[in-house]
């Protein structure tokens, strides 16, 4: 049996589609659907069917899916440890949240391009809880998100990369002499209360008995931010972190104590073949980031 043959038939169920999955893999159309019709002959069963313009697995499909990503992660482990150098072969799978994206992992990208020109990275967006139960489930190696509000189990790796408060954001423009009363008063941009920092911000506000004018509410701080730099409102988020200059058309008030604080940081599993990688990454990480403490 084909690993590739494995792949296409995955990517196909994950993202719904032969034509998604041919965009995906970089191949064309009929050649996943021949990929996927070779495993079913292989197999001896249908894996797969149309719905509408969808693709689902039929029963057969969804009994093997689980085991057909367990194959490819087992392959992947087996291709880094036959690595002859001194780091497992790569890539580095590592997911993200946005603001990690635009304002931690190009810093560490520039380093380990330098260090480590033959190990590829492969980076995959999300939100917190996504990203953390996809590097519990094996298929990230690692992750650069928000600490979970529950307690890591023992299995895993925690280094810290950033504290970040929370902050009242305003349009440059826009005078404040109190921040409080500015929330209370002007259309709010409500960050998304499902989101870690959107909680922490909702719960402050609440203990506070402050009921802002919610105009809208989303997730996506540089999203939230673009508007508030439109003048639709003023937002509470977490203090991200901001590669280059800052945005001139926003600025940053501290808000009155107890104020939450956000941290960010990476998290991987401790015993798996490619956590060397994930430890050279963190070294990298640790020269961009010296203020906060490492915690493993």
């Amino acid at each position: 049996m084909d690993s590739r043959f494995l792949q296409s038939f995955v990517s196909v169920v994950e993202l719904g589609s032969i034509a998604e999955a041919a965009r995906h893999l970089d191949m064309t159309p009929a050649t996943i659907a021949q990929r996927v019709r070779a495993l079913e002959a292989d197999i001896g069963s249908q894996l797969i069917v149309r719905s509408g313009r969808t693709v689902r697995p039929t029963v057969s499909g969804a009994r093997i899916l689980a085991r057909a990503r367990s194959v490819l992660r087992e392959l992947r482990d087996l291709q880094s440890a036959a690595s002859d150098t001194e780091l497992p072969a790569g890539p580095l799978r590592l997911g993200a949240i946005p603001t990690g994206l635009m304002g931690i992992i190009p810093l560490i990208l520039k380093d380990w391009v330098r260090r480590h020109p033959h190990i590829g990275i492969y980076i995959e967006l999300g939100s917190s809880t996504a990203l953390y139960g996809r590097v519990m489930a094996g298929e990230l190696d690692a992750a650069i998100l928000v600490h979970p509000t529950f307690e890591l189990p023992k299995t895993i790796n925690w280094h810290c990369l950033r504290h970040e408060p929370l902050v009242l954001l305003t349009p440059a423009r826009m005078k404040v002499t109190s921040a409080l009363a500015t929330i209370a008063r002007e259309p709010f941009i409500r960050y998304d209360r499902q989101v870690v920092g959107g909680k922490m911000a909702d719960d402050y506000l609440r203990q506070l008995g402050i009921r802002p004018n919610v105009r809208v509410e989303l997730d996506g701080i540089e999203y939230i931010a673009k508007l508030v730099a439109e003048g639709l409102g003023v937002s509470v988020l977490p203090d991200w972190a901001v590669i280059g200059a800052p945005n001139r058309e926003l600025k940053k008030w501290p808000l009155p104590p107890p104020c939450p604080v956000r941290t960010v940081g990476v998290l991987w599993q401790r015993s798996t073949v490619r956590a060397p990688l994930v430890d050279a990454l963190v070294d990298i990480a640790r020269a961009h980031f010296p203020p906060q403490a490492a915690t493993r």
